[in-house]
C-alpha cells in the first residue's frame, strides 16, 4: 500500500479545459484545408499563451476534439479527408503544437487527425498529451469509431508496429498518472477501466458533442466513469463550428468532474476559459488507499470479466487490412450490421 508521505507529497494543480471555436474544412480544397489548420494552430497559440497568462498557475490545458479540422461528415473518403486533414506526427504541424506547450510552459493535450507511414492511405483520430519542455508523452488513437479508421480495423498489423503499450496509453507525470480519450469512447466503460488499471489519475477528455440545459449521455457517463474509477476527468468541448449549418449545436459545457462524481467547474456557451479549478492528487490517492465499499476501483473482478467478455463475438479486428482509402462512411455502415446480425444470430437481439 502507498506509504503516507508519498500520498502526502502528491501534488493540487489548476487545469483548465479551454473551450475554442472550430473552423471545419468540409468542402474545401487540399491547399485551402490545410492553410486553415495552419491558420487554426496559430490562434490557438494566441488563445493558449492567453489563458496561461490569464491563470499563470495553470499547469494543464485541455483543448476540444476536432479543434483544427471539423470532422469528416460529409461523405469525405478516407483518402480524401487524409489528404485534406491529417497532419504528420512528426510533421510541421504538430511541431506547431510543441511549440504552444514550450512558449505557454503547461502541458497541453488535444486532438487531431493524423497519418501513419505505416499505414499508408489511412489516418487515425488521435489524441495527445505533451510536456512543458515539448515531448509528446502519449498518444492514443480513437479505437470505437462509425466514420474513421481505427487501430482495432488494422489490428494485427498495428499491434506488430507499436505493441499494446502504443495502443492503451498512460503517462506517468509531475501531475499523476494522466490519459487521453476522445468524445464519445467517454460512453465506452471497458476503456476507462483499462487505462485506470494502467494507472490513469486523470482523464483528460478532448470533445465535440451536443450540449444543452439537460443532461446528455456524455454527462452522466464523465460522472460515472469518474466514480467507477476514482479519477478526474477534465472535459473541453468545443464552442461551436464557423460558418456551419447548426453551428451552435456543439457548444459548450466544459467541466471538470472529480473523483467522487462532483462537478467542480463548468464553462456556459461561446469561447471560454472559465471551466478551471484545482486538481487534489492527494485527496484522490488517499480515496483510492481506502478500503471501503465506496471504493469501486479496488473491488473490480478482472478475473470474472475478462472470460464472460471472451464468449462474445462482436465487433471483429482488421476490417481495414490492406485497405486502398476508397472507403469511408459505407464501410463502417456495413460493420455496424455485420455486428448485429451476429447478435441476432447468437440470440442476444430479439
Amino acid at each position: 500500500m502507498q506509504s503516507e508521505a508519498a500520498t502526502a507529497q502528491a501534488p493540487a494543480y489548476y487545469v483548465m479545459a479551454l473551450q475554442r471555436r472550430t473552423l471545419p474544412i468540409n468542402g474545401m480544397g487540399v491547399t485551402e484545408a490545410r492553410q486553415t489548420i495552419k491558420d487554426s494552430i496559430a490562434r490557438m497559440k494566441q488563445q493558449v499563451l492567453l489563458a496561461s497568462r490569464w491563470m499563470p498557475e495553470c499547469r494543464l490545458v485541455v483543448l476540444p476534439e476536432f479543434t483544427l479540422t471539423g470532422a469528416p461528415l460529409m461523405g469525405e473518403s478516407i483518402a480524401q479527408w487524409t489528404e485534406m486533414a491529417a497532419i504528420d506526427p512528426d510533421g510541421a504541424e504538430f511541431d506547431a503544437i510543441r511549440s504552444i506547450a514550450q512558449d505557454a510552459g503547461v502541458y497541453l493535450a488535444g486532438h487531431a487527425y493524423e497519418s501513419d507511414p505505416h499505414f499508408p492511405g489511412l489516418f487515425f483520430a488521435a489524441t495527445w498529451l505533451i510536456s512543458p519542455s515539448g515531448e509528446r508523452l502519449l498518444r492514443y488513437r480513437r479505437l470505437h469509431s462509425t466514420i474513421t479508421p481505427s487501430p482495432y480495423d488494422v489490428w494485427d498489423k498495428y499491434l506488430d508496429v507499436y505493441g499494446i503499450e502504443g495502443v492503451l496509453s498512460v503517462a506517468q507525470t509531475e501531475l499523476g498518472g494522466i490519459a487521453v480519450i476522445p468524445c464519445q469512447e467517454i460512453v465506452f466503460p471497458e476503456l476507462s477501466r483499462a487505462l485506470a488499471l494502467r494507472g490513469a489519475e486523470v482523464l483528460l477528455h478532448p470533445t465535440s458533442e451536443v450540449g444543452g440545459p439537460t443532461l446528455k449521455k456524455h454527462d452522466i457517463a464523465r460522472r460515472a466513469r469518474a466514480i467507477e474509477n476514482g479519477f478526474y476527468v477534465v472535459s473541453a468541448n468545443s464552442a461551436g463550428y464557423a460558418e456551419s449549418l447548426f453551428g451552435d449545436s456543439a457548444d459548450g459545457g466544459s467541466e471538470i468532474i472529480d473523483y467522487l462524481g462532483n462537478v467542480l467547474a463548468k464553462a456556459g456557451q461561446g469561447e471560454s476559459l472559465v471551466a478551471n479549478c484545482e486538481i487534489d492528487l492527494g485527496g484522490l490517492r488517499r480515496a483510492r488507499n481506502r478500503p471501503h465499499v465506496e471504493n469501486l476501483f479496488s473491488r473490480t473482478n478482472t478475473g470474472l470479466w475478462s472470460e464472460e467478455y471472451g464468449r462474445y463475438d462482436l465487433v471483429r479486428p482488421n476490417g481495414l487490412a490492406g485497405s486502398d482509402g476508397s472507403s469511408g462512411a459505407e464501410f463502417y455502415a456495413a460493420q455496424h450490421r455485420e455486428t448485429l446480425d451476429r447478435l441476432h444470430e447468437a440470440g442476444i437481439l430479439k
